[in-house]
């Protein structure tokens, strides 16, 4: 479902599940990040209804994930740190096509929003299928099948506001793009992506 074109490399999930401090951390920024962006999206885009419709729930849910990592960390008395920079999503943003009509820019931001939602689909998983903690087994699968609905309402508004057969097109780019990406970051025990 997700068309990923390189999974992320089994020795993550070991890495990650031995730093669980860090990537709760991360991923509480990552969360913070999301809603962010769909902020920005509805807040550039105000005329845009069914955008606005779509989006608004989903920054809800978002915020509502950022606190229940919140919760994570506070339980298992971790510190939540300073963010640091995400390269995954840096590289991604280097892919953007500038220039172009408004809506073009449109479709270029949630295409990116759709392979981050991705990407963090894929990883909830190995986490929800590796990781010792039933806790965080059964928390990681609600944002599994969450960040896999976030991923389709991306793709959806994309093809809502553009031409379907050229989005599939520039969609299959951003996969190949975001396969490289991969290959070259270093796999790191303190990001989730």
């Amino acid at each position: 479902m997700l068309n990923l074109q390189l999974p992320t490399d089994p020795r993550w999930v070991d890495i990650a599940s031995m730093n669980l401090e860090d990537i709760l951390v991360d991923h509480a920024y990552c969360e913070q990040k999301a809603a962010s962006s769909c902020i920005s999206l509805i807040v550039r885009y105000p005329n845009l209804d069914r955008l606005v419709d779509v989006l608004t729930p989903v920054v809800a849910e978002e915020w509502a994930h950022f606190e229940r990592v919140m919760e994570q960390i506070r339980k298992r008395g971790f510190q939540f740190e300073k963010p640091r920079k995400d390269m995954y999503v840096v590289k991604l943003s280097e892919f953007i096509q500038k220039g172009g009509s408004k809506r073009a820019q449109l479709t270029e931001l949630l295409l990116m929003n759709a392979l981050i939602e991705a990407r963090s689909c894929e990883r909830f998983k190995l986490l929800w299928k590796n990781i010792e903690d039933e806790e965080l087994q059964q928390f990681y699968y609600e944002l599994m099948v969450s960040e896999a609905g976030h991923y389709v309402n991306f793709i959806d508004l994309a093809k809502h506001y553009h031409d379907p057969e050229e989005v599939d097109k520039r969609w299959k780019q951003w996969l190949a793009h975001e396969a490289k990406v991969l290959k070259e970051l270093e796999i790191r025990p303190d990001r989730m992506h």
